[in-house]
């Protein structure tokens, strides 16, 4: 069944989650029954920043993941608790913050320059 068919509550097997994250979301991984990404940052004030994101994002959408913080780096776990396994919404909401964290403003050749290329500003380690 296609994922697009799939009721959202409805939870996917490993081999099905495997296959959609390296499609959609090749930085994250599955473990124990979680997908996870570890975001990488320039400190504390930094980790900060990802995670009060992270939280917006998912009080936004009432699905909440688990965190674990730490100086340098945040790793983000979900999966539905209800449904116990992952589901669409676990993608939906591991997409959306893929896309905010990873927003890089000076590479969309718009008004917004993004910080600069300098290591006093940088705050998070971007995927190449």
């Amino acid at each position: 069944m296609s994922w697009r068919q799939r009721g959202h509550d409805e939870t996917y097997s490993e081999d099905e989650i495997k296959a959609r994250l390296a499609e959609e979301l090749p930085h994250w991984y599955l473990e124990k029954g979680w997908i996870r990404r570890k975001y990488k940052t320039s400190g504390w004030k930094s980790t900060l920043m990802v995670v009060n994101t992270i939280g917006h994002l998912a009080e936004a959408a009432f699905h909440h993941p688990d965190l674990s913080v730490s100086y340098a780096f945040v790793i983000v776990k979900l999966m539905n608790h209800a449904a116990k396994g992952v589901t669409d919404k676990d993608f939906v909401l591991a997409q959306k913050i893929e896309d905010i964290i990873q927003w890089q403003p000076g590479k969309d050749q718009g008004p917004l320059e993004g910080t600069p290329d300098d290591p006093r500003f940088k705050y998070i380690k971007y995927d190449q």
